[in-house]
């Protein structure tokens, strides 16, 4: 946890509080690691860390649109803050159909391999 604080805080995003929830709380059996925030306005925001050798294709994209729903019923609340952490190959139709839904991108890695 302490490393995605610290990534954030570089891109000069802080939060008040940022706790991680599983995914198997959500029903998802994806490896990835989500932590919910409270940003100093107050409003909820998504934190989504994913690492992986395989790309990351257009539908794995709408899979983690998914992934904010329940999390939005799991809290009961709207989370209006979204960021993604991506540390593997992003297709560029994955990358556009993210930030054409509100998402920030940060991609760690990024390589082409078509």
């Amino acid at each position: 946890m302490k490393e995605i604080v610290e990534y954030l805080q570089h891109k000069n995003i802080i939060f008040k509080s940022l706790k991680e929830i599983t995914p198997k709380e959500l029903g998802s059996r994806k490896k990835i690691k989500l932590y919910l925030g409270i940003d100093l306005n107050g409003y909820y925001a998504l934190v989504m860390k994913i690492e992986k050798k395989s790309r990351i294709l257009r539908k794995e994209a709408g899979e983690l649109m998914v992934l904010h729903e329940k999390m939005e019923k799991y809290i009961d609340s709207r989370i209006t803050k979204k960021y993604i952490i991506i540390n593997a190959p992003l297709c560029s139709h994955a990358k556009k159909i993210l930030e054409e839904n509100g998402w920030k991108v940060f991609a760690a890695l990024q390589q082409s391999e078509e």
